[in-house]
């Protein structure tokens, strides 16, 4: 039973802690007496929320004056102690600045924080936009891109896009006259650079210097040309972020668009586990490290203390709309639409392949591992992640093979699974409801045994190239799956996957012999 006798009947957070006294779990409340209190009558709670009450073993507040204090310790208080039971945006990206360097020859290079000397642009609300700037800005302006100046011209310099300060063939006076007209552009003053370009042309001319004002005169046609690609994205006078969800098996499948200006720049997706304040607390984590649109449109109404949270961080007015009809409507169900396919297509994948297989369980998460050599040399090994039906590149794993000299890919891959496994259970991580070994029946047999000997039970299948076919723990012959079945199909791509990852390290450690 949670005391909860010296809590006061204010806003503020609580903090649920472990045996441990480690935080699990940080939230806010109107009223923290009254909110606490509920955790200790009220069995109706998600299966997420049921698991933590076990682990609860202590619990603490902080009393604010206010809701909207409330919120922003929540967050704080979640960004320090990362509790298990609260969501975590990893998928979220902060938004990048463009920076030009503090260097003798400065360079234009794309920053994701303030930690380095320079000038800093931004940020860039569109990664495409963000690229398609800094590309822009090299090839009109011969902005050296090299970390270190070389002793001799490089191949930028012989194909025209560098004017190479590495060999003096450009002063360090006329390439500071460059970055100057590079800030110009970057402040967004391109119709003065225009006018200071054009008298330049000018000037070049009647001196009869043509190269210099053909040159010259490339760079006016290009910046006119970048003038006209943004005057394009300006008729909305104000950003708008629309964000949608469905709840599905206790996961939230949220997606949010950002809209510039009236142009969509940017589309983000995230998978979190469910609660009944889940919305709140993604909008608050997320929009504590990215730009506050001017409107935000979304399904539900939101309450007022997030709206005052959302314009202190802007330092303006922030219209919430949850629209029933018309276009803002529209844009919502078509957020919908989106979610639909990039989640529940693949998890239509998952599905047929728990039903092909005969599995339990849903393979919600699936490792395959490969492994790659060349004739028995620089012999790496590979593992890839999929997550509901999606590669999870945040765990992708590469093995340098250590025990096995020449070709011997069942040792290797033993090896492989063994590093895995025994990492994963001596952290108490969480295991896969699959894995996949690319290989025949040998293969399958050494990774089993490696299981086996860390008493793991955990589905396992292999795929044989050759025919395709399907090699199963207990079964003399492979299983064959017709060619066009979404189950196979699903397990070939997640065997290519493997095999990419797997050949792009072998090319790297060969590399690196090489060069040894």
């Amino acid at each position: 039973m949670l005391d909860t006798v010296n809590f006061p009947n204010e806003p503020g957070c609580y903090l649920f802690k472990d045996k441990n006294e480690n935080v699990i779990y940080v939230g806010k409340a109107k009223n923290l007496r009254k909110r606490v209190k509920q955790y200790t009558k009220s069995n109706d709670f998600d299966i997420k929320t049921q698991s933590m009450i076990g682990y609860i073993k202590s619990v603490d507040f902080v009393a604010t004056d206010n809701e909207v204090e409330a919120l922003i310790l929540e967050n704080t208080l979640i960004k320090k102690y990362q509790p298990k039971y609260n969501i975590r945006l990893k998928d979220a990206k902060s938004h990048s600045y463009i920076l030009l360097t503090d260097e003798k020859y400065p360079r234009a290079i794309i920053a994701r924080r303030k930690s380095e000397k320079g000038k800093y642009f931004g940020p860039f609300v569109s990664a495409a936009e963000r690229d398609y700037v800094l590309q822009f800005l090299k090839k009109t302006f011969l902005i050296r891109s090299c970390r270190k100046l070389p002793k001799r011209a490089c191949l930028r310099y012989h194909i025209n896009l560098c004017e190479a300060p590495c060999i003096g063939l450009i002063s360090e006076k006329d390439y500071k006259s460059k970055i100057e007209n590079v800030k110009l552009i970057l402040n967004g003053h391109t119709d003065k650079l225009l006018k200071k370009l054009r008298s330049d042309m000018k000037s070049f001319s009647d001196k009869n210097h043509f190269e210099s004002a053909l040159k010259t005169r490339n760079q006016i046609t290009a910046i006119e040309h970048l003038n006209e690609r943004q005057n394009m994205q300006r008729e909305k006078k104000y950003n708008e972020d629309i964000i949608n969800y469905e709840i599905k098996d206790d996961m939230v499948y949220l997606m949010l668009f950002n809209i510039y200006k009236g142009t969509l720049n940017n589309k983000t997706d995230f998978v979190f586990d469910y609660n009944s304040d889940f919305l709140e607390e993604f909008i608050v984590q997320y929009y504590s490290d990215s730009p506050v649109p001017k409107e935000l449109i979304i399904p539900v109404k939101l309450s007022v203390s997030i709206k005052t949270f959302l314009e202190n961080l802007k330092g303006s007015k922030v219209k919430i709309i949850k629209p029933e009809k018309g276009d803002k409507k529209k844009l919502l169900n078509l957020v919908l639409k989106n979610i639909e396919i990039t989640f529940f297509s693949n998890l239509d994948k998952v599905e047929t392949l728990k039903n092909r297989l005969n599995l339990y369980e849903s393979p919600n998460v699936i490792e395959c591992f490969d492994i790659s050599h060349l004739s028995g040399t620089s012999t790496a090994g590979s593992m890839v992640q999929f997550r509901n039906g999606r590669p999870d590149k945040s765990n992708y794993r590469r093995f340098r093979i250590r025990s096995i000299e020449g070709i011997d890919d069942t040792a290797a891959i033993a090896e492989v699974v063994k590093r895995r496994y025994l990492r994963l259970k001596s952290e108490d991580s969480e295991l896969p409801d699959l894995i996949i070994i690319d290989g025949g029946k040998g293969q399958l047999n050494f990774a089993l045994q490696e299981l086996t000997k860390l008493d793991l039970k955990i589905p396992i299948i292999s795929i044989a190239k050759q025919f395709e076919e399907i090699y199963i723990p207990g079964r003399m012959l492979p299983m064959k799956i017709p060619k066009k079945d979404k189950a196979l199909q699903f397990i070939q791509e997640i065997r290519d996957e493997a095999h990419r990852f797997a050949i792009k390290y072998n090319r790297l450690l060969r590399k690196k012999e090489m060069i040894s």
